[in-house]
């Protein structure tokens, strides 16, 4: 009940459900995206007490909460709907940075808090490598670094339904053309290339490069195969 009533007070001071273009969270704050900055009240919400700050950037209203911020946020979208907010065409004229900022945020902020938790994993094996506390070679550091790795080298797949969801087109649809890229039988293709034995389709020759823990070239892919 009292993440219910902290949701009801967040969104009548960020104007309603009515200004709401989406809503996102990350680990510790709510981002919204509003049609009218100016119709939030922040004064209202900076003094209460469930709300640590309140910040504009980026294209973004945020309202930091803290660690229950993914339970305000199952509330809020339960009972305004707004879980599917992300859809809907933001009309809103943004400059070029504000624009990047979005985007950035749009597409990492779903899965940054495991890569943080994997990256810190991958630091930590390679401080015990350093101290020789295990050996790259034992089975311990393989499963270790397997799931500090597995993010990372499948990236685009991750990559590939939330930029999807951002773009506004089908997810799998993203995921399944990122899969396709990091495929096995296309990294086998590679050695073949580099051997001089290069892979041709219908008779032409392609270029094949490792797309692997890569986060530029598949958002542009995406992003091209999801124009209209």
């Amino acid at each position: 009940m009292q993440y219910q009533e902290l949701a009801d007070d967040i969104v009548a001071g960020v104007g309603g459900k009515d200004n709401i273009i989406s809503v996102m969270h990350c680990a510790t704050r709510l981002r919204f995206k509003l049609k009218e900055s100016q119709k939030a009240h922040t004064a209202e919400l900076k003094n209460n007490p469930g709300v640590i700050m309140v910040v504009e950037s980026g294209g973004q209203y945020q309202v930091v909460i803290g660690n229950q911020v993914a339970e305000v946020y199952r509330a809020l979208t339960a009972r305004y709907a707004l879980d599917h907010a992300d859809n809907v065409e933001d009309t809103t004229p943004q400059n070029l940075f504000a624009r990047f900022i979005d985007l950035v945020s749009g597409i990492f902020t779903p899965f940054i808090g495991v890569m943080i938790a994997t990256g810190i994993i991958k630091g930590l094996l390679a401080l015990a490598l350093v101290l020789g506390v295990m050996d790259a070679s034992s089975g311990s550091y393989k499963v270790l670094f397997v799931a500090s790795d597995g993010l990372f080298y499948f990236l685009p797949i991750l990559l590939g339904y939330s930029a999807g969801k951002k773009f506004g087109g089908n997810p799998f649809v993203s995921m399944a053309i990122a899969a396709a890229l990091v495929h096995p039988l296309i990294l086998e293709a590679m050695q073949q290339q580099q051997a001089g034995k290069p892979l041709t389709f219908v008779g032409i020759p392609l270029e094949i490069l490792n797309y692997s823990s890569s986060v530029i070239p598949i958002i542009f892919k995406l992003r091209g195969s999801q124009a209209d």
